[in-house]
């Protein structure tokens, strides 16, 4: 459709798509109101061509860890524990599933760890589950993969379920995202804290849902409340920009602002005050996967902008990240 009947600027939507071709994209799609505004690809993509998103799967987790709560299955403030068997009796047994989906778990960390040794184990969730609690929960804030992996077993055990088919049943298959599926380890484990196969438009239905407040097309399919308490508030005071398994525009404390797009950043535990992205509305949240795969929501106007690209594990310019994302809303929006 003519992006100008949604109050968006054809000529800036077209100057924001060259930049997300030279900067390595593989499609870019924004829409606003339930409508596709602009839709490009690029490097031999479809719209049915499924590709990995990395760490925009840790959102889409969080979303089951809502659905399961909204079925009575678990509450966040439980012990992980009570899924895990084997942390109870021990320090981890102090870690709640809130401390897990707001990445303040205070679980052992280390670049090594979480990029290297967790990536080559075959049981992906045994070895997550097996590392030593470092700090207390709540001490701490770390983008910690391995902390967010321990998540499948609390979501398998506590559904009943294997993520791969509560993910089908309760998200994939009432939005209609048909070119999505979730991944597993060589155990047969579904990986949460990435792994996710998908395409622009599948992510888009995510962020209409989102967008939504869970419902879609008359079905809540996760409550409204769990969106606000995942993406309206930081989870922690010691990061402002995140909050369930969410990135947020929070202004405040920044820990970590790229660690889900660049893996050296996830070495930097330096912080700083701040927003992710300055300019942009303080609602605005995201999805953020390795190599800035992106989905970014702006409720103020409406608006979801998908991009997929070529997997960066330290992105080089050109390339096409959350500030360039957020030109659509600062700098596309007519009146």
């Amino acid at each position: 459709m003519d992006p100008a009947e949604v109050g968006l600027d054809p000529a800036k939507l077209d100057e924001i798509a060259d930049t997300a071709e030279r900067g390595k994209s593989t499609c870019l799609l924004v829409s606003r109101n339930g409508k596709i505004a602009g839709e490009w690809y690029f490097r031999g993509s479809t719209p049915s061509t499924p590709s990995a998103v990395y760490s925009v799967t840790k959102s889409l987790t969080s979303t089951l860890v809502g659905i399961a709560q909204d079925d009575g299955d678990l509450r966040l403030d439980d012990s992980a524990a009570t899924w895990i068997p084997q942390w109870k009796g021990t320090e981890s047994e102090a870690v709640t599933i809130r401390d897990l989906v707001s990445n303040d778990s205070g679980r052992q960390w280390s670049l090594k760890i979480d990029y290297q040794d967790l990536i080559r184990a075959p049981d992906k969730t045994a070895y997550a589950v097996a590392l030593p609690q470092e700090k207390a929960p709540g001490q701490v804030w770390a983008y910690n993969n391995s902390a967010v992996q321990t998540l499948e077993e609390v979501l398998r055990t506590a559904t009943g379920e294997e993520v791969t088919d509560f993910a089908r049943e309760r998200l994939f298959e009432p939005l209609g995202m048909d070119d999505s599926r979730m991944t597993t380890d060589a155990a047969g484990n579904t990986l949460t804290f990435m792994g996710l196969q998908s395409t622009c438009r599948d992510i888009a239905r995510l962020g209409y849902l989102m967008l939504a407040h869970g419902n879609w097309n008359g079905e809540q399919i996760v409550s409204g409340d769990w969106v606000d308490a995942a993406t309206g508030t930081s989870s922690t005071e010691m990061n402002a920009a995140y909050g369930y398994l969410w990135w947020l525009n929070r202004e405040g404390v920044l820990a970590q602002p790229l660690a889900a797009s660049d893996i050296s950043a996830a070495a930097d535990t330096t912080k700083k005050n701040g927003s992710l992205v300055p300019g942009a509305p303080a609602d605005m949240f995201w999805a953020i996967g390795l190599g800035n795969q992106i989905l970014q929501i702006d409720p103020g106007s409406g608006t979801v902008v998908v991009r997929l690209g070529t997997p960066e594990a330290r992105p080089v310019p050109p390339t096409f990240g959350t500030a360039e994302a957020a030109r659509v809303v600062t700098e596309a929006l007519v009146g």
